[in-house]
């Protein structure tokens, strides 16, 4: 239906654009937020780097990980050690702040709009900016979930509380604002006790994180309740003048939102598609005349939109 031919693009962030998404914010009926890594990755959730280093050194001295995402498919030889390198994982990207304010940016931009949040990101970083919960479709899981790994049920389980006692079984201390530090000198320990170990209530299994992965991935009631939430939104707001904003979001999975966004606008005239990315800021040519692309860095282009 569509071809990828890219609109005019800019150089950093374009203030002619950014200015017009500025006025497509303010003026519309209704706004879609679609959000993809690329915004966690412009508020400062690197998984590479100095980062990366900070709270894995010890695993990637070890195993020479280039970086921490796959370091999560490693088949450790013992569940405890797979649980010290997964509970860092999930505590550092899912309980601890993001580093820059750019969902609460986004949360200001959205303020007093009748909006929804449809994202790929598992690190809850909307709702910990204070986005309404009733208002956010996470379709591909959440780092805070542990699912059964069979499963023989539909049911997730929040893992904070055990991932809180994991990490501190390895050394580190939670600080008051949250954030995980090692005291001077101290040497961390790359297991959890076994008796930490996550395993399924019902059928004894090994507990894993309910991230969409393969035909495992549990969709649980909330999960259901969320996609009933969104799809109820698009109807009410059938025909109207709707803002598809899109963000951060890459070619690994265009199917659940950039493909959709597209053939929203394409079949509604009032809507707006607004795409916002570091490098791959484009639209098809049949929706050209109502779309906005911004080609830089998401933070600075929601900063800047800001009125």
């Amino acid at each position: 239906m569509f071809l990828r031919t890219a609109t005019t693009k800019s150089t950093g962030v374009c203030c002619d654009n950014v200015a017009r998404l500025q006025e497509e914010l303010a003026a519309a009926d209704a706004v879609v937020i679609g959000a993809g890594a690329g915004l966690s990755a412009s508020a400062g959730f690197a998984y590479t780097g100095e980062r990366f280093q900070k709270y894995f050194g010890d695993f990637i001295a070890k195993y020479h990980f280039a970086d921490m995402y796959s370091g999560g498919f490693y088949p450790f030889d013992s569940l405890e050690e797979h649980w010290a390198y997964w509970s860092r994982y999930i505590y550092i990207n899912r309980f601890m702040d993001a580093p820059k304010p750019v969902y609460r940016d986004l949360l200001k931009l959205a303020a007093g709009k009748d909006y929804f949040v449809l994202t790929t990101n598992v690190d809850h970083q909307f709702q910990k900016a204070g986005f309404d919960k009733q208002r956010l479709f996470y379709t591909q899981g959440d780092y805070g979930l542990w699912q059964c790994s069979k499963p023989c049920h539909q049911k997730t389980y929040d893992n904070e509380e055990i991932v809180r006692r994991m990490v501190e079984s390895q050394g580190f201390v939670i600080g008051p604002d949250g954030a995980l530090e090692l005291p001077e000198g101290a040497a961390l320990r790359m297991t959890v006790p076994a008796g930490l170990v996550p395993h399924c209530p019902v059928c004894g299994a090994p507990m894993s994180m309910n991230l969409r992965a393969d035909d495992t991935f549990v969709e649980d009631d909330g999960w259901h309740a969320a996609a009933r939430r969104y799809e109820a939104f698009l109807r009410r707001h059938e025909g109207e003048y709707i803002l598809f904003l899109e963000l951060g979001v890459g070619g690994n999975t265009p199917v659940i939102i950039k493909y959709p966004f597209w053939r929203m606008t394409y079949q509604n005239p009032k809507a707006v598609y607004a795409c916002v990315n570091l490098s791959e800021a484009y639209c098809p040519r049949e929706i050209r005349a109502q779309s906005i692309c911004v080609e830089g860095d998401i933070g600075r282009a929601l900063h800047r939109a800001l009125p």
